[in-house]
């Protein structure tokens, strides 16, 4: 894929010259428009697989992990504290691990809506490209 030429001065380029690279300049446009819908998809794509990874940590110790070590937890609570006792304060540090799980994984998901969206990129050069046009 051929790079695009560096910018220069084009102040003494003549309508003709200046017509003849239109197709090149629209044509480097399009590629590097493309080349940042690819990274930013590549990069939305990572941050909601690592979103759905904490999420699906976060249930798998809610779910598996933690029952089985909350009624150790209990177990060995009741020697100091009543029964009762000892499965709420395994209750709460429980839910806590969850919330923390959970948190990494929702601020992993803002970052998603953080980045801008390649569209809205070509909008912004549509509008540039209006703008220029109502000079002339």
């Amino acid at each position: 894929m051929p790079t695009p030429r560096a910018s220069r001065d084009r102040a003494d380029d003549s309508l003709l010259t200046l017509l003849g690279e239109l197709p090149e300049l629209l044509r480097n446009l399009v590629i590097a428009e493309v080349n940042a819908a690819k990274v930013w998809l590549t990069k939305t794509a990572k941050d909601a697989g690592y979103g759905a990874g904490w999420m699906a940590l976060a249930l798998f110790f809610l779910f598996w992990s933690i029952p089985v070590f909350d009624a150790f937890l209990i177990a060995g609570l009741s020697s100091w504290w009543p029964v009762w006792l000892s499965a709420l304060v395994v209750l709460g540090v429980t839910l806590v691990i969850v919330a923390v799980f959970a948190l990494l994984s929702i601020l992993r998901f803002r970052k998603l809506a953080a980045r801008e969206n390649p569209v809205q990129s070509v909008a912004t050069d549509i509008e540039i490209v209006k703008d220029v046009a109502d000079e002339f």
